[in-house]
């Protein structure tokens, strides 16, 4: 079982995934993640909220949901070979842009030092989850400038988080996407981690979702060489 970290508890890597909740990694970057760790590189999950209100049942205890979604999002990334994972347990459809939830954002982010941070896409359009919105908006502002400034949280420095320069974001669920991943070759694995997510996989309106996996991934390979792919909107960071 991946234990609950604490900063000076984790190590760095290569990429870092933040997700709103539990099993939006798997949906907006299975593969991808699947390609990195076939590769040797290491990646970690930072998962937002433990999507304790992702139920259509109005009798669901919210905190045994919790428990249940943060059991599948363990199991999820083992099946993709992931590092670490860490929930932040903030509120299910309650996040906002606060400073205090950018510094939090930032200290992780200067934890695990990745090269590429891997997110959604906070610009989509119209009807989008407000918690995907949020977090997208604030790992932008957390990568550039927060976390690679000295000055910007000076206590994260007392706590042995020096500045970190993260190299590109890539975003999910764009509607500007500009950079595609090849994923035929692991496309099996995103959907067997996504089936550890049994209690959302219920409430899909698809009689099969991996049907509509496979739909989704053809789409996003069209224009491309690949048969399958996941896209992003990718953004390069400032020298």
């Amino acid at each position: 079982m991946l234990p609950s970290l604490r900063p000076p508890d984790v190590t760095p890597v290569d990429l870092l995934v933040v997700a709103p909740h539990p099993d939006d990694a798997e949906l907006g970057a299975g593969g991808t993640v699947a390609r990195w760790t076939d590769e040797g590189r290491h990646v970690a999950y930072l998962v937002v909220t433990s999507g304790e209100k992702g139920s259509a049942d109005p009798d669901a205890d919210p905190r045994a949901l919790a428990r249940v979604r943060e059991a599948e999002q363990r199991a999820a990334a083992r099946i993709l070979g992931v590092d670490q994972v860490v929930f932040l347990r903030e509120p299910d459809q309650g996040l906002e842009d606060t400073p205090a939830f950018r510094r939090e954002m930032v200290r992780w982010i200067r934890a695990f030092r990745p090269r590429i941070v891997v997110t959604s896409d906070p610009y989509r359009r119209y009807l989008w989850h407000r918690d995907h919105r949020v977090v997208g908006q604030v790992v932008l502002d957390a990568v550039f400038p927060y976390a690679r400034d000295p000055l910007a949280f000076p206590e994260l420095l007392e706590e042995g988080l020096p500045p970190h320069k993260v190299a590109e974001v890539w975003c999910w669920a764009s509607e500007d996407p500009n950079h595609r991943v090849d994923v035929t070759g692991v496309f099996a694995r995103k959907v067997e981690a996504l089936g550890c997510h049994r209690s959302q996989l219920a409430g899909l309106p698809f009689e099969d979702p991996a049907a509509w996996l496979w739909d989704r991934a053809r789409e996003a390979a069209r224009g491309t060489p690949y048969e399958l792919a996941e896209a992003f909107h990718r953004a390069v960071a400032l020298p």
